[in-house]
């Protein structure tokens, strides 16, 4: 999956991404017929077709249509290992130091009208990506992915040596696996022969990408996934048939839609009259789900590989900056936060705490129970801090000098667990003196907000989350928390930085890159770039009349195989 990214806190983004645990059986052999509904959540719109974003548009829930139209240069399994029959790249060989990498494509690989993938669409994607990239690049960049895998500041050439194999040659030795999958995965082939109009000026390329990414109709040409787009109405569906051409398992359902939904009450109805055939439930309508199960529904958790946090808007144009980039206050905000009350109130026990940049929930090699101690509730302790420091309380507002601690804090509206979960955390910060205003945001202008580095005008924002699948599959941190990661708020730190790179560099064995890992997670946890919040986990509902949905998914990376999906 090469999208991805950022995702809504409680709503479907975690449950189709982290349906089922099994591995990856023999799909039953049934016939094509029948319709896939997927809801999407609340408010959510599909708008960017190509699986290279700007970080406005860097959610979820478009990299679930991008996946299905564009074949990934790398697929990796819940186990986080390359599954070659799913790749682009059959074949990745590199030097000792770490340096020369030779991608060797699979020739099986064609696009919608016949034609081969080849190192021509390779070289397309990267030099767009690299204009795209640029300090200079055209609206609406700069791609998301930019230094991400040392994409491609850290690329010293790239070139073809032939139709089916690309070379990459490094400026500095990287970690073999970190280059793999957070800088080679991110360049998922497109289509020269359709999007090469100004191959001799790469700005201009850009741009022209940028424009056409966010029309439907660049999702209804050349495609080499399993899906084609052949509707997309915003507010209501986009429906996508079998790609006939596909080279990979062909899709057993004759349509698979993306549903609209207005609200968890509406997508609900849809469960209840069967309109929706894969969904979700919000934590507050657990009390109704003997509706669906009554009548054949299946209901079942499932997490991801990702974090969930509350944001503090460091960047230059927030006049909170010099506050939030206090450790002290990041502390007593963070010791205000409730996780326990949160998980067992309004998640209903479908959560697990979480103290750091990984989740304890799914297990995987990265987590470290040493390196994210718990950071216990306690709002004595919070108060005590910001006053040891200087801070006052008049009139119920934490003062300093001039600066106040009376803040907006931005949310996603239409899931009613958000909207109580920040609710919660206004009613304790008001016992420690902070005074929060609460405004609710759909989530595609929650995200256009949050990824403007020049708008001051939030300190906190509640109701996102990011998976771990993409720009950065190793959850090395670069993308978050270094001082120039494009999906960040602002935070900067040297030494943070210093521990990111170090988890870049080639190692002779993992034991040697784990404990650099280790020491990038304790330090992480610790410094609190973002307030950690608890990893929800999502109630999936799979109607009766679906197969393999809780089969066909991938509980770490989130990359749901629609087309192994079927409906009776």
């Amino acid at each position: 999956m090469k999208a991805s990214r950022i995702a809504l806190a409680g709503g479907l983004a975690l449950s189709v991404m982290a349906l089922m645990g099994a591995g990856r059986p023999t799909p039953n052999v049934i016939a094509r017929g029948g319709t896939l509904t997927v809801a999407l959540p609340p408010q959510t719109n599909l708008t960017w077709y190509i699986p290279q974003m700007n970080a406005a548009n860097d959610s979820v829930y478009n990299g679930w249509i991008q996946d299905q139209l564009f074949q990934p240069m790398i697929y990796l399994n819940d186990s986080y290992q390359i599954v070659t029959q799913n790749s682009i790249a059959q074949r990745i060989t590199s030097n000792k130091q770490g340096t020369i990498y030779h991608v060797f494509l699979n020739k099986k690989w064609h696009w919608s009208n016949g034609s081969p993938v080849t190192s021509r669409d390779v070289l397309f994607t990267y030099n767009f990506v690299k204009a795209a990239s640029a300090p200079n690049a055209p609206a609406p960049w700069p791609f998301v992915g930019a230094g991400t895998g040392d994409l491609p500041q850290g690329i010293k050439s790239v070139a073809a040596n032939g139709p089916y194999e690309v070379t990459f040659t490094l400026n500095h030795p990287a970690n073999q696996q970190w280059f793999e999958y957070n800088g080679l995965i991110q360049l998922t082939p497109l289509p020269a022969q359709q999007f090469d109009k100004y191959g001799s000026n790469w700005t201009k390329e850009a741009a022209y990408m940028g424009s056409i990414a966010t029309n439907p109709k660049t999702g209804m040409g050349l495609v080499d996934g399993p899906f084609r787009l052949t509707k997309a109405t915003p507010n209501q569906e986009w429906i996508m048939r079998p790609n006939e051409r596909y080279n990979g398992h062909k899709a057993s359902v004759a349509r698979l839609v993306f549903a609209y939904e207005a609200s968890n009450a509406a997508e609900f109805a849809a469960l209840r009259t069967g309109t929706v055939n894969l969904g979700y439930l919000d934590p507050s309508q657990l009390g109704a789900k003997g509706a669906l199960t009554s009548q054949g529904d299946k209901i079942f958790p499932g997490y991801s590989l990702g974090v969930f946090w509350t944001e503090m808007n460091m960047w230059p144009a927030s006049a909170q900056r010099s506050v939030f980039g206090q450790q002290y206050v990041r502390q007593a905000l963070m010791m205000s936060i409730d996780q326990k009350a949160y998980i067992h109130s309004i998640l209903h026990g479908y959560g697990s705490p979480q103290y750091g940049p990984i989740p304890q929930t799914p297990r995987t090699k990265f987590y470290n129970a040493k390196a994210e101690p718990a950071m216990a509730y306690n709002l004595t302790k919070a108060k005590k801090l910001l006053t040891s420091h200087g801070w006052r309380e008049v009139n119920g507002v934490m003062t300093k000098g001039k600066q106040k601690m009376n803040w907006t804090m931005i949310y996603v509206t239409g899931v009613q667990s958000t909207l109580q979960e920040v609710q919660l955390m206004k009613a304790d910060w008001a016992k420690i003196g902070i005074r929060v205003n609460l405004k609710g945001e759909t989530f595609g202008s929650f995200l256009g907000i949050t990824s403007n580095k020049k708008n001051g005008s939030w300190q906190l924002a509640e109701g996102s989350g990011w998976i771990y699948n993409g720009p950065g599959w190793m959850p090395t941190g670069g993308q978050l928390f270094s001082s120039t990661a494009p999906s960040g708020t602002g935070y900067s730190n040297r030494h943070e930085d210093y521990l990111i790179n170090q988890t870049h560099r080639p190692y002779a064995t993992e034991a040697q890159f784990m404990r650099a890992f280790d020491t990038y997670e304790a330090y992480t946890a610790s410094q609190l770039p973002m307030l950690w919040n608890a990893n929800p986990a999502a109630i999936n509902v799979a109607g009766p009349t679906l197969i393999g949905g809780r089969r066909y998914s991938n509980p770490v990376t989130g990359n749901p195989s629609f087309n192994m999906m079927s409906v009776k």
